[in-house]
């Protein structure tokens, strides 16, 4: 099978979300000497980003971004054993969570879903997660950049308090927020660096937070 051919697989399981597909796939690459970063970047990725638009425009929901991002995954654990320095993620590393007191996590899942299937080691506290814990894992995890959802007027005070740790313990990490009482001028006043209005989006702007 041609190398075309290969990556234009890799990105049909991801927009099928089809996990045997993406296995399959994966291990063709790697039998055809295809590098991972390659197949990543031309292959999966490419099919995240219709995964993506289609979200976007509400053509599909959440369990298939989930389902998506699942293929993916699957896809990277055949890859790992051949990546340099054995790590998949190699684009940086996002910590993520809904700020504490707001079980709100559907917006996040698909953030966490959309940075994951785009190549990024993503680690997801959950919902209702303490300002602390966010800053301890941005500290442990060395991660470049922190994300917040906030789904209620009563919590979105939660991602001032994050940076206000952040700054207060010298922890440095690019930022990025949203959720329905987020926006550019919340995010702006509270020293943050980007809002983000939707998953579909994340990816480019994270992108763009990384590179600086």
């Amino acid at each position: 099978m041609d190398k075309k051919m290969i990556l234009e697989n890799l990105k049909v399981s991801i927009e099928t979300w089809n996990v045997d597909l993406a296995k399959k796939s994966a291990q063709e690459a790697i039998d055809a000497g295809i590098s991972p970063a390659e197949a990543v970047e031309n292959g999966l990725g490419k099919g995240m980003e219709v995964i993506s638009q289609k979200f976007d425009l509400a053509e599909i929901y959440l369990p298939q971004v989930l389902a998506a991002s699942t293929a993916m995954e699957a896809a990277l654990k055949i890859f790992e054993p051949h990546m340099k320095g054995a790590a998949v993620a190699t684009k940086g590393t996002i910590v993520v969570g809904t700020v504490f007191g707001d079980i709100h996590e559907i917006g996040k899942n698909v953030v966490a879903a959309m940075l994951t299937g785009a190549g990024y080691k993503v680690i997801d506290l959950g919902r209702d997660v303490p300002i602390e814990n966010f800053v301890e894992s941005v500290r442990e995890n060395k991660a470049d950049v922190v994300g917040a959802s906030a789904l209620m007027t009563t919590t979105v005070i939660g991602q001032k308090e994050i940076l206000d740790m952040m700054r207060e313990e010298k922890v440095v990490a690019k930022s990025i927020f949203g959720g329905a009482p987020c926006n550019e001028e919340w995010v702006a006043s509270i020293g943050g660096d980007a809002y983000c209005p939707s998953g579909a989006e994340v990816t480019a702007m994270v992108d763009k937070l990384i590179k600086g």
